[in-house]
Protein backbone atom coordinates (compact mmCIF):
# COMPACT_ATOMS: atom_id res chain seq x y z
CA UNK A 1 0.00 0.00 0.00
CA UNK A 2 1.04 3.89 -0.40
CA UNK A 3 1.86 5.42 2.17
CA UNK A 4 0.00 6.60 5.02
CA UNK A 5 -1.26 10.44 4.67
CA UNK A 6 0.54 11.75 7.65
CA UNK A 7 3.78 10.26 6.47
CA UNK A 8 2.99 12.06 2.84
CA UNK A 9 2.13 14.92 4.87
CA UNK A 10 5.21 15.48 6.64
CA UNK A 11 7.58 14.35 3.71
CA UNK A 12 6.19 17.31 1.82
CA UNK A 13 6.90 19.32 4.22
CA UNK A 14 10.37 17.85 5.03
CA UNK A 15 10.67 18.60 1.06
CA UNK A 16 9.56 21.98 0.99
CA UNK A 17 11.92 23.06 3.44
CA UNK A 18 14.56 22.46 0.83
CA UNK A 19 17.36 20.54 2.95
CA UNK A 20 19.41 18.75 0.97
CA UNK A 21 19.38 14.83 0.63
CA UNK A 22 21.56 13.02 3.70
CA UNK A 23 24.40 11.94 1.17
CA UNK A 24 25.30 15.35 0.55
CA UNK A 25 25.61 16.62 3.79
CA UNK A 26 28.40 16.29 6.10
CA UNK A 27 28.73 14.50 9.27
CA UNK A 28 28.34 17.45 11.12
CA UNK A 29 24.80 18.66 9.00
CA UNK A 30 23.75 15.73 9.30
CA UNK A 31 23.20 15.48 12.87
CA UNK A 32 22.23 19.02 12.97
CA UNK A 33 18.90 17.68 10.13
CA UNK A 34 18.64 15.12 12.46
CA UNK A 35 18.22 16.96 16.17
CA UNK A 36 15.83 19.21 14.02
CA UNK A 37 13.25 16.02 13.03
CA UNK A 38 13.80 15.21 16.28
CA UNK A 39 12.43 18.12 17.86
CA UNK A 40 8.98 17.72 15.86
CA UNK A 41 8.02 15.07 18.03
CA UNK A 42 7.20 16.89 21.17
CA UNK A 43 8.29 16.65 24.58
CA UNK A 44 8.42 12.86 26.10
CA UNK A 45 6.29 12.26 29.33
CA UNK A 46 7.67 12.89 32.73
CA UNK A 47 9.82 10.28 34.27
CA UNK A 48 10.24 9.36 38.27
CA UNK A 49 14.08 9.57 37.93
CA UNK A 50 16.27 10.75 35.17
CA UNK A 51 20.07 10.98 35.60
CA UNK A 52 23.30 10.89 33.02
CA UNK A 53 26.22 8.47 33.96
CA UNK A 54 30.01 8.06 31.59
CA UNK A 55 30.75 4.68 30.75
CA UNK A 56 34.59 3.97 30.77
CA UNK A 57 35.49 2.48 27.38
CA UNK A 58 38.69 -0.51 26.59
CA UNK A 59 40.73 2.53 25.01
CA UNK A 60 40.31 5.03 27.47
CA UNK A 61 37.72 6.92 26.25
CA UNK A 62 33.73 7.64 27.85
CA UNK A 63 30.66 7.68 26.44
CA UNK A 64 27.46 9.35 28.24
CA UNK A 65 24.10 7.00 29.16
CA UNK A 66 21.00 8.38 29.84
CA UNK A 67 19.59 6.47 32.76
CA UNK A 68 15.08 7.04 32.88
CA UNK A 69 13.01 5.27 35.73
CA UNK A 70 9.47 5.44 35.83
CA UNK A 71 7.37 5.59 38.82
CA UNK A 72 6.37 2.01 40.30
CA UNK A 73 7.43 -1.50 40.37
CA UNK A 74 9.90 -2.22 37.25
CA UNK A 75 9.05 -5.22 34.87
CA UNK A 76 12.22 -4.95 32.96
CA UNK A 77 15.52 -3.25 32.23
CA UNK A 78 15.80 -2.34 28.72
CA UNK A 79 19.45 -1.27 26.88
CA UNK A 80 18.77 1.53 24.15
CA UNK A 81 20.42 2.19 21.47
CA UNK A 82 19.92 4.71 19.16
CA UNK A 83 19.46 4.65 15.45
CA UNK A 84 20.96 6.99 12.71
CA UNK A 85 23.48 4.82 10.91
CA UNK A 86 25.94 5.39 13.57
CA UNK A 87 27.11 8.63 12.27
CA UNK A 88 24.00 10.87 13.68
CA UNK A 89 21.77 10.63 16.84
CA UNK A 90 22.09 11.78 20.37
CA UNK A 91 20.41 11.06 24.11
CA UNK A 92 18.31 13.98 22.75
CA UNK A 93 16.93 12.75 19.63
CA UNK A 94 15.60 9.71 20.78
CA UNK A 95 14.69 11.13 24.65
CA UNK A 96 10.91 11.00 23.76
CA UNK A 97 10.55 7.73 22.41
CA UNK A 98 12.70 6.42 25.31
CA UNK A 99 10.83 7.97 27.66
CA UNK A 100 7.16 6.68 26.22
CA UNK A 101 8.98 3.47 26.10
CA UNK A 102 9.89 3.71 29.98
CA UNK A 103 6.11 4.44 31.18
CA UNK A 104 4.66 2.47 28.52
CA UNK A 105 6.63 -0.87 29.32
CA UNK A 106 7.12 0.16 32.91
CA UNK A 107 10.51 -0.37 32.42
CA UNK A 108 13.70 1.42 33.63
CA UNK A 109 15.69 2.19 30.19
CA UNK A 110 19.29 2.90 29.83
CA UNK A 111 20.12 5.33 26.61
CA UNK A 112 23.36 4.76 25.30
CA UNK A 113 25.11 7.79 23.51
CA UNK A 114 28.18 5.32 21.62
CA UNK A 115 30.61 7.19 19.70
CA UNK A 116 29.62 8.24 16.04
CA UNK A 117 31.69 7.99 13.25
CA UNK A 118 33.58 9.01 11.37
CA UNK A 119 35.42 10.37 14.53
CA UNK A 120 35.01 6.67 15.50
CA UNK A 121 34.33 3.74 13.11
CA UNK A 122 33.85 0.34 13.12
CA UNK A 123 33.80 -1.76 15.62
CA UNK A 124 34.02 1.56 18.11
CA UNK A 125 29.69 1.54 18.23
CA UNK A 126 29.34 -2.26 18.83
CA UNK A 127 32.23 -1.97 21.40
CA UNK A 128 30.69 0.78 23.17
CA UNK A 129 27.28 -1.26 22.64
CA UNK A 130 28.74 -4.00 24.63
CA UNK A 131 30.19 -2.22 27.32
CA UNK A 132 27.13 -0.47 27.67
CA UNK A 133 25.44 -3.59 27.88
CA UNK A 134 27.63 -4.29 30.82
CA UNK A 135 27.49 -1.26 32.60
CA UNK A 136 23.68 -1.79 32.92
CA UNK A 137 23.62 -5.63 33.70
CA UNK A 138 26.16 -4.43 36.76
CA UNK A 139 24.23 -1.80 37.96
CA UNK A 140 20.69 -3.80 37.76
CA UNK A 141 19.94 -3.08 41.48
CA UNK A 142 21.03 -0.10 41.52
CA UNK A 143 18.83 1.15 38.72
CA UNK A 144 15.82 -0.82 38.89
CA UNK A 145 15.51 -2.34 42.17
CA UNK A 146 16.50 -5.54 41.87
CA UNK A 147 16.91 -8.43 39.45
CA UNK A 148 14.37 -8.26 36.40
CA UNK A 149 14.51 -9.59 32.76
CA UNK A 150 17.09 -7.19 30.46
CA UNK A 151 16.43 -6.44 27.28
CA UNK A 152 18.46 -5.23 24.20
CA UNK A 153 16.47 -2.62 22.19
CA UNK A 154 17.37 -0.44 19.02
CA UNK A 155 16.28 1.11 15.97
CA UNK A 156 18.05 0.58 12.79
CA UNK A 157 21.62 1.63 13.53
CA UNK A 158 20.61 0.90 17.13
CA UNK A 159 18.82 -2.29 16.24
CA UNK A 160 21.90 -3.32 14.64
CA UNK A 161 23.85 -2.73 17.73
CA UNK A 162 21.24 -4.84 19.76
CA UNK A 163 21.70 -7.94 17.63
CA UNK A 164 25.25 -7.64 17.94
CA UNK A 165 25.64 -7.51 21.47
CA UNK A 166 22.62 -9.99 21.72
CA UNK A 167 24.84 -12.11 20.16
CA UNK A 168 28.08 -11.80 21.80
CA UNK A 169 26.04 -12.42 25.32
CA UNK A 170 25.49 -15.76 23.90
CA UNK A 171 29.11 -16.25 23.30
CA UNK A 172 30.51 -14.66 26.13
CA UNK A 173 27.86 -16.79 28.54
CA UNK A 174 25.97 -13.98 29.86
CA UNK A 175 24.82 -11.37 30.62
CA UNK A 176 21.02 -13.21 29.99
CA UNK A 177 19.12 -11.47 27.68
CA UNK A 178 15.70 -12.03 27.95
CA UNK A 179 14.85 -10.37 24.89
CA UNK A 180 15.93 -8.60 21.55
CA UNK A 181 13.82 -5.92 20.19
CA UNK A 182 15.02 -5.35 16.72
CA UNK A 183 13.01 -2.06 14.89
CA UNK A 184 13.91 -2.09 11.25
CA UNK A 185 17.29 -3.18 12.16
CA UNK A 186 20.64 -2.71 9.74
CA UNK A 187 21.34 -6.10 9.23
CA UNK A 188 23.54 -6.75 6.27
CA UNK A 189 25.48 -4.50 3.94
CA UNK A 190 24.32 -5.30 0.57
CA UNK A 191 22.99 -2.27 -1.09
CA UNK A 192 20.91 -4.58 -3.76
CA UNK A 193 18.34 -6.25 -2.28
CA UNK A 194 14.71 -5.72 -3.89
CA UNK A 195 13.55 -3.09 -1.19
CA UNK A 196 16.58 -1.22 -1.50
CA UNK A 197 15.91 -0.76 -5.25
CA UNK A 198 12.82 -0.20 -4.95
CA UNK A 199 11.77 3.71 -6.30
CA UNK A 200 8.88 3.89 -4.13
CA UNK A 201 11.07 2.92 -0.93
CA UNK A 202 13.56 6.04 -1.56
CA UNK A 203 11.71 8.75 1.54
CA UNK A 204 13.79 9.62 4.30
CA UNK A 205 16.16 7.10 4.37
CA UNK A 206 17.47 6.51 0.78
CA UNK A 207 19.71 3.82 -0.65
CA UNK A 208 22.19 7.12 -1.35
CA UNK A 209 21.89 7.71 2.38
CA UNK A 210 22.93 4.09 3.48
CA UNK A 211 25.95 4.17 1.24
CA UNK A 212 26.53 7.63 3.16
CA UNK A 213 26.53 5.72 6.53
CA UNK A 214 28.35 2.37 5.37
CA UNK A 215 31.21 4.71 4.06
CA UNK A 216 31.84 7.05 7.07
CA UNK A 217 31.17 3.93 9.74
CA UNK A 218 33.03 0.54 7.65
CA UNK A 219 34.31 2.16 4.47
CA UNK A 220 36.30 -1.42 4.40
CA UNK A 221 34.82 -4.40 2.04
CA UNK A 222 36.06 -7.06 4.58
CA UNK A 223 34.28 -4.94 7.76
CA UNK A 224 31.23 -4.94 6.48
CA UNK A 225 31.54 -8.53 6.38
CA UNK A 226 32.29 -8.99 9.79
CA UNK A 227 29.12 -10.49 11.93
CA UNK A 228 29.37 -7.49 14.04
CA UNK A 229 28.91 -4.84 11.27
CA UNK A 230 26.29 -7.08 9.62
CA UNK A 231 24.55 -9.61 11.90
CA UNK A 232 22.92 -11.35 8.88
CA UNK A 233 26.48 -12.73 8.21
CA UNK A 234 26.69 -14.52 11.07
CA UNK A 235 27.22 -18.50 10.94
CA UNK A 236 25.60 -19.51 13.48
CA UNK A 237 22.81 -18.00 15.38
CA UNK A 238 21.29 -20.31 17.95
CA UNK A 239 20.56 -20.33 21.22
CA UNK A 240 20.36 -16.49 21.02
CA UNK A 241 17.79 -14.15 22.92
CA UNK A 242 14.10 -14.33 21.76
CA UNK A 243 13.65 -11.75 19.18
CA UNK A 244 11.04 -9.26 18.32
CA UNK A 245 11.63 -7.65 14.98
CA UNK A 246 9.92 -4.80 13.15
CA UNK A 247 10.12 -3.58 10.03
CA UNK A 248 8.32 -0.71 7.75
CA UNK A 249 6.86 -1.61 4.35
CA UNK A 250 8.85 1.46 2.30
CA UNK A 251 12.18 1.21 4.21
CA UNK A 252 15.13 0.55 2.00
CA UNK A 253 15.89 -2.10 5.39
CA UNK A 254 12.90 -3.80 5.22
CA UNK A 255 14.20 -7.34 3.31
CA UNK A 256 17.36 -7.54 5.58
CA UNK A 257 15.25 -7.00 8.76
CA UNK A 258 12.80 -9.53 7.40
CA UNK A 259 15.53 -12.00 6.74
CA UNK A 260 17.04 -11.64 9.76
CA UNK A 261 13.93 -12.73 11.06
CA UNK A 262 13.70 -15.86 9.20
CA UNK A 263 17.27 -16.76 9.73
CA UNK A 264 16.85 -16.21 13.80
CA UNK A 265 13.97 -18.36 13.64
CA UNK A 266 15.04 -21.54 11.23
CA UNK A 267 18.27 -21.45 13.99
CA UNK A 268 15.33 -21.87 16.11
CA UNK A 269 15.16 -18.71 18.02
CA UNK A 270 11.82 -17.51 19.03
CA UNK A 271 10.92 -15.06 17.03
CA UNK A 272 7.89 -12.36 16.39
CA UNK A 273 8.07 -10.41 13.41
CA UNK A 274 5.66 -7.57 12.02
CA UNK A 275 5.72 -5.32 8.55
CA UNK A 276 3.94 -2.25 9.57
CA UNK A 277 2.04 -1.38 6.26
CA UNK A 278 2.32 2.26 4.72
CA UNK A 279 5.03 3.23 6.73
CA UNK A 280 8.65 4.66 6.16
CA UNK A 281 12.16 4.18 8.13
CA UNK A 282 12.43 6.28 11.35
CA UNK A 283 8.43 5.82 11.82
CA UNK A 284 8.57 4.14 15.35
CA UNK A 285 10.94 7.07 16.93
CA UNK A 286 8.30 9.62 15.83
CA UNK A 287 6.00 9.99 18.65
CA UNK A 288 3.59 12.30 18.47
CA UNK A 289 4.52 12.93 14.67
CA UNK A 290 3.33 9.86 12.72
CA UNK A 291 0.64 7.57 14.28
CA UNK A 292 1.47 4.23 13.32
CA UNK A 293 4.53 5.29 16.20
CA UNK A 294 2.16 4.83 18.97
CA UNK A 295 0.66 1.63 17.36
CA UNK A 296 4.32 0.42 16.89
CA UNK A 297 5.14 0.94 20.71
CA UNK A 298 2.25 -0.86 21.80
CA UNK A 299 3.27 -3.75 19.41
CA UNK A 300 6.26 -3.98 21.00
CA UNK A 301 4.81 -3.63 24.61
CA UNK A 302 2.50 -6.54 23.96
CA UNK A 303 4.93 -8.73 22.81
CA UNK A 304 7.73 -8.40 25.10
CA UNK A 305 5.08 -8.68 27.81
CA UNK A 306 4.17 -12.27 25.79
CA UNK A 307 7.95 -12.88 26.03
CA UNK A 308 8.60 -11.82 29.98
CA UNK A 309 5.33 -13.88 30.78
CA UNK A 310 6.27 -16.87 29.00
CA UNK A 311 10.19 -16.91 30.75
CA UNK A 312 7.79 -17.37 33.78
CA UNK A 313 9.90 -16.26 37.08
CA UNK A 314 12.64 -13.56 36.08
CA UNK A 315 16.12 -14.66 36.55
CA UNK A 316 18.51 -11.99 37.40
CA UNK A 317 20.95 -11.43 34.44
CA UNK A 318 24.73 -12.62 34.09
Amino acid sequence: MAIDEATAALLAAYEEAGAPPLHEQTPQEGREAMAAMGALSPPGPEVATVYDERVPTADGDQFAVRVLVPAGDIRALVVYFHGGGWVIGNLDTHDSVVRVLANRLQAAVVNVDYRLAPEHRFPTAADDAWAALLWANERMTEIAGGPVPLVVMGDSAGGNLSAVVARRARDASGPRLASQVLIYPVTDADLNTPSYLDPENQLLLRRESMAWFWDHYAPSPADRLHPDASPLQAADLTGLAPAIVLTAEHDPLRDEGEAYAHKLALAGVPVVQRRFAGQMHAFFTMVGVLPASAEAIDYVADQLGHQLAAEGEAQPAG
